[in-house]
């Protein structure tokens, strides 16, 4: 089976996003909610799962898991880019409209992964 461009673009921008999440950590523990218990685990978690679900929608046998999984992990992750738009320390000065519009940009994101599954 040949895989599309869009799912090998889909596929390098989690894995580098995950990639990220080791390189600059201080980024990712800035917009986890204060409610959420042991912020750098959670970096480390959602970091590992979009590097390991990048890599499952690139093999043929895991890709549909590999998007189901995507889909789990912007839904898990919903709540910082609320946090976001509701903590000015967290949207990095950010303009409040950049900030309100990454909410439907999730989305998008999730229709994205969805078209895999």
């Amino acid at each position: 089976m040949e895989f599309p461009w869009h799912l090998y673009l889909m596929a390098s921008l989690y894995i580098l996003a995950g990639i990220n999440h080791f390189r600059v950590p201080k980024m990712y523990l800035r917009i986890i909610p204060p409610v959420f218990p042991a912020p750098k685990l959670l970096n480390i978690i959602s970091g590992l799962a979009e590097i390991v679900l990048g890599i499952m929608l690139l093999v043929p046998e895991t890709s549909t898991w590999g998007a189901w999984g995507i889909i789990a992990l912007l839904i898990a992750i919903f709540p910082a880019n609320i946090y976001m738009v509701t903590h000015k320390k967290a949207g990095f000065g950010l303009p409040k409209w950049v900030l309100l519009m990454r909410l439907p940009l999730q989305l998008s994101l999730l229709y994205w992964a969805y078209l895999y599954t």
